[in-house]
């Protein structure tokens, strides 16, 4: 039985963006909810953020929802760090936040947005933690705190399942996030006693996958390992020609080649941090 990686678009999207319940398990798993204010329930929204002003480019997130409370809640999957990635995540949260927003409403009705964020790579080698959870805070007093924008980024390859309780959900959602892939053999003797996660196990099977499925999950591969090596190629030309100078430069030459070679614009959006209006520009 061959098992698929979760980190790959087309299987996250599939396990998270179909399935409320596992989705549901998984946010309340990994996110700094209140107590006593756990999800019950989820609805999904439509992934694609249309923004008030015409000027104003559309984004596209992989995951997005609300629940019961009215809450919203973001969740992507990131395989490479750019430096402008924060800043897309800071945009889209910020812009689901004003949606809410009609001329029949007040802003004493605006329910709080959630956005994580899993990163396939260390972007922050400075700490060993591998979660980051930011809030709007007083700077003299972090205790006191402006509701309504909440991030969470997870980096993935720090996390290690003995750093906290193995049996704890948040550890086994984040274990199956980074153990779980084609060259798995022998499931974790941890995940059989929880059936929100065998229940995602069953929906990695290859043999749950369409065939077009199937190709756009390798298509998907083909264009990370694209966009890992043109960025190597540039990050390091970049640093001869000057680091600031050269990451704009970088990013510009490889958004521009991958349009050429037909890489979707929301995946150049995601590897370049650049808008949609400058990669059509290009």
């Amino acid at each position: 039985m061959r098992y698929l990686d979760p980190k790959n678009e087309v299987v996250f999207k599939k396990i998270f963006g179909q399935h409320p319940n596992l989705l549901r398990s998984f946010l309340n798993a990994l996110l700094p909810l209140p107590e006593g204010s756990f999800i019950e329930s989820l609805e999904y929204l439509p992934a694609e953020l249309v923004p008030e002003i015409p000027l104003i480019k559309n984004s596209i997130v992989d995951v997005r929802c609300k629940d019961n409370r009215g809450r919203q809640f973001i969740v992507e999957m990131q395989m490479h760090w750019t430096t402008g990635f924060m800043q897309r995540v800071l945009f889209n949260a910020s812009k689901a936040y004003v949606k809410q927003l009609d001329k029949s409403y007040q802003y004493s009705t605006l329910k709080p947005v959630y956005a994580l964020s899993l990163v396939n790579e260390i972007f922050d080698s400075k700490s060993e933690d591998y979660y980051h959870h930011y809030q709007i805070v007083n700077v003299a007093d972090t205790n006191q705190q402006i509701e309504g924008l909440e991030f969470v980024f997870v980096e993935l390859p720090k996390f290690k399942a003995k750093t906290i309780s193995e049996l704890k959900l948040s550890a086994l959602w984040l274990r199956f996030m980074t153990e779980i892939d084609e060259s798995i053999t022998e499931l974790p003797a941890e995940f059989l006693g929880q059936v929100e996660i065998m229940q995602a196990i069953e929906n990695l099977q290859e043999s749950a996958f369409t065939k077009s499925e199937l190709e756009s999950y390798d298509k998907y591969w083909d264009s990370i390992r694209t966009e890992k090596t043109l960025q190597t190629g540039f990050y390091d030309k970049g640093k001869a020609e000057g680091r600031a100078e050269g990451e704009e430069i970088g990013m510009r030459k490889v958004a521009k080649i991958a349009k050429e070679i037909g890489v979707p614009i929301v995946d150049i959006i995601k590897m370049t941090g650049l808008s949609q209006e400058e990669i059509e520009g290009l």
